[in-house]
């Protein structure tokens, strides 16, 4: 695999130069990879650099195979966001993202097979996975590159590739995807995940309209297992203290664990449906809560329906819900298990109401908005 590898300055630009090889953020030194193909557009002009110092996940990435072009900021921005979802997982994952949200996302259930995991999550919205970056957890084997090359994808990312593999996303008698880009991502294990997690150099960065710079920490979550999802509980002078009385089945608690994460990249407002481990929908960039969740069911019934019910499905809310309509359009639609944060003043109406539907509600420790 070795000799066939080409090394990430291999990225093709049409802006060389524009940027220094070097640069100074809040003291820390930032060393140039390469100029990229465009930043967000194309004529914006961008490159990418890495902290110096030290191996990088995304910054020290080999690429294996090029596209008729480099990468551009876009690609990058949908490769670090589909890695920190896969990177939360123990089990085979996969996620298609597209503009920065996922369209699709998949975990895999003990001995399947790892193209089946990434069907599952390309399935999820075909046509929104046309043209998307597709992020792996785990070594990608021939089978799963085989049907990654039946439609057309940006960018395929993984921590390492079975030589077979290899050698048919560089068969040059591809036709479909034949400019594909196959990139070799660092060592998971070194992104943080939880809450407690060193976050040494991974602060954020961003630069506002006029130039201003807002550093914060990543956004990371307290929620390590299945034991940290607790059933909803609050009180308010009416009611007194209410409490879920709805329990959500073993399969259900893994599906609200992997929805949590997902979520976790999703633009705000958002929320993710998942079923038996695969997204079935996502709502995102919506105003106001109910929004999300309308726009997710509405998306599943003119994409999804009729592959796969959304009964039983589970749900999660980056957000709390305001008022009891957000539960009371998810359980219409047929999803019995929710997770969310708490902080409304209306939270013990929206667990009395999640009881009278027969939806097991969990409250996270934290919310989760995305604002990229």
């Amino acid at each position: 695999m070795a000799d066939e590898k080409l090394t990430r300055n291999t990225y093709l630009s049409k802006n060389t130069g524009v940027f220094p090889d070097q640069t100074e953020v809040m003291g820390k030194t930032f060393l140039k990879v390469d100029d990229l193909r465009y930043g967000t557009n194309p004529h914006q002009t961008a490159a990418l650099y890495k902290p110096a110092g030290r191996q990088t996940v995304i910054g020290d990435m080999n690429v294996i195979k090029t596209g008729k072009s480099g990468l551009s900021q876009t690609n990058l921005e949908d490769i670090s966001y589909s890695l920190n979802i896969v990177k939360f997982f123990d089990q085979p994952a996969c996620a298609c993202m597209k503009h920065v949200n996922p369209c699709g996302a998949a975990i895999g259930a003990p001995g399947e097979p790892l193209r089946a995991v990434y069907v599952k999550a390309r399935d999820c919205d075909p046509r929104a996975a046309f043209g998307s970056v597709i992020a792996f957890n785990v070594k990608v084997d021939a089978e799963t590159a085989q049907e990654i090359m039946k439609t057309f994808v940006e960018c395929v990312v993984a921590p390492d590739y079975d030589q077979e593999a290899i050698h048919v996303f560089t068969n040059p008698e591809a036709k479909l995807n034949k400019h594909v880009r196959i990139l070799q991502c660092g060592d998971l294990k070194q992104l943080p995940r939880f809450v407690g997690d060193d976050i040494t150099g991974y602060q954020t960065y961003k630069i506002l309209a006029d130039g201003s710079l807002v550093i914060a920490d990543p956004l990371m979550t307290h929620v390590r297992s299945v034991a940290d999802l607790k059933p909803a509980t609050a009180e308010n002078k009416a009611l007194g203290t209410v409490q879920s009385t709805v329990a959500a089945t073993r399969a259900q608690l893994n599906d609200l664990l992997a929805a949590w994460y997902i979520n976790i990249n999703v633009r705000s407002n958002g929320v993710v449906i998942v079923k038996n481990g695969g997204v079935l929908s996502v709502g995102t960039g919506e105003q106001d809560r109910v929004g999300a969740v309308e726009q997710a069911i509405e998306k599943f019934k003119s994409k999804y329906e009729g592959r796969e019910s959304i009964r039983d499905a589970v749900m999660a809310s980056d957000g709390f819900f305001p008022f009891p309509d957000g539960v009371e359009v998810a359980a219409k639609a047929g999803i019995t298990a929710i997770i969310a944060p708490s902080g409304s003043l209306k939270d013990a109406e929206v667990i009395l109401r999640a009881n009278e539907l027969g939806v097991a509600l969990y409250y996270a420790p934290e919310r989760v908005f995305s604002h990229h």
